[in-house]
């Protein structure tokens, strides 16, 4: 019992500093100040992989260490990151954590993709004025030009790019035994369905982004 709490610290431990590393190698600019970093990805498989309370402890960590590193928006970007990870990742891992089947998972990042587009909309309502030093009601003008796409293509990216990596992340740590692995095999075989369909929607998000951008 206490090598399997080890392990699992380990791993959490270590999908937080690579939830970190990705944040600030992946940062991109979408519209206004609102950037885009692959992050939950990492988180989301965590939460998968543990269980939406890890989701949300790696969550809270790189939101933290973010804040007073790389970060400029202080405990509002504190906040507002926190709450968008969790509204994807730890609905998601919720989800996935009562059906863990490849339709459990894809339920969940969908689910987790709405409910956070939902939950960001009222927050930027409440926070952006702060922030920008706006009226509120300039806030509002932007929920559905630019906080609504912003959130919709960030979910989907995340949702789509845990397709592809969940299993291949999860067959590696198998292999590595720092995680148990299933009716005594140590990896599984990726679907290529899964594999195409992210693909087509990580494209889709990707031209959307740059339509955003007014580069295309």
């Amino acid at each position: 019992m206490r090598q399997t709490r080890t392990k699992t610290l380990v791993v959490l431990a270590m999908l937080s500093a690579l939830a970190y590393l990705v944040m600030m190698v992946g940062r991109i600019p979408v519209v206004l100040f609102l950037k885009y970093d692959p992050k939950d990805v990492i988180i989301v498989i965590g939460g998968f992989l543990f269980g939406p309370f890890s989701a949300f402890v790696i969550s809270v960590v790189v939101s933290f260490v973010e804040m007073f590193t790389v970060s400029d928006t202080g405990w509002i970007g504190f906040t507002m990151n926190v709450v968008a990870t969790c509204a994807f990742a730890c609905s998601a891992s919720t989800v996935y954590k009562r059906s863990r089947t490849l339709k459990g998972a894809v339920l969940g990042l969908v689910a987790g993709c709405v409910l956070m587009t939902a939950v960001m909309l009222l927050w930027n309502y409440f926070l952006t004025p702060i922030y920008m030093g706006m009226p509120r009601a300039a806030a509002a003008e932007l929920l559905i030009p630019a906080f609504l796409p912003f959130n919709l293509l960030k979910g989907g990216l995340n949702a789509a790019v845990s397709m592809m990596l969940y299993k291949p992340v999860t067959n590696g740590l198998r292999v590595s035994g720092l995680i148990p692995t299933q009716g005594g095999k140590s990896s599984g075989k990726v679907n290529i369905g899964v594999i195409l369909l992210s693909v087509f929607i990580i494209i889709t998000c990707v031209l959307f982004i740059l339509v955003l951008q007014n580069r295309i």
